[in-house]
């Protein structure tokens, strides 16, 4: 009995450090995408210098590797942009979608005009 009590007190103690399905803090309130739903890329850009999260709502980011790029945060988040990530091997792991600090990556090839005003919600910075 001693042993289930300490079980459920050591989850309960951990729930709240998870960063997993919960809302976090809005990095912006609008973005510019290429259309309305943000669904497709704006421009493809590569890293310039490898990148460590600090919260589940960016992508890790290695020096070298392309970013999709779907959005760019306006206003009090105009230094981050959402986009997309492919491993090296195209399938060794799926393509993580989040958001990263625009600094660490350089733009190589334009694909459409970010000329659309999107309002961000909620599930913009959810983390799952």
């Amino acid at each position: 009995m001693p042993c289930k009590i300490w079980l459920v007190l050591s989850m309960w103690l951990l729930l709240p450090t998870c960063d997993a399905g919960r809302q976090m803090p809005k990095l912006a309130d609008k973005k510019l995408c290429a259309d309305s739903e943000c669904s497709y890329p704006i421009l493809i850009a590569r890293a310039l210098q490898d990148y460590y999260p600090g919260d589940c709502r960016f992508i890790p980011i290695r020096q070298g590797q392309l970013v999709y790029v779907y959005a760019m945060l306006k206003d009090r988040g105009n230094l981050f942009w959402a986009g997309s990530v492919q491993d090296s091997y195209y399938g060794q792991q799926e393509a993580r979608i989040g958001h990263f600090p625009s600094s660490v990556v350089e733009e190589t090839h334009a694909l459409m005009p970010a000329s659309t005003e999107v309002k961000t919600t909620k599930w913009d910075f959810y983390c799952y």
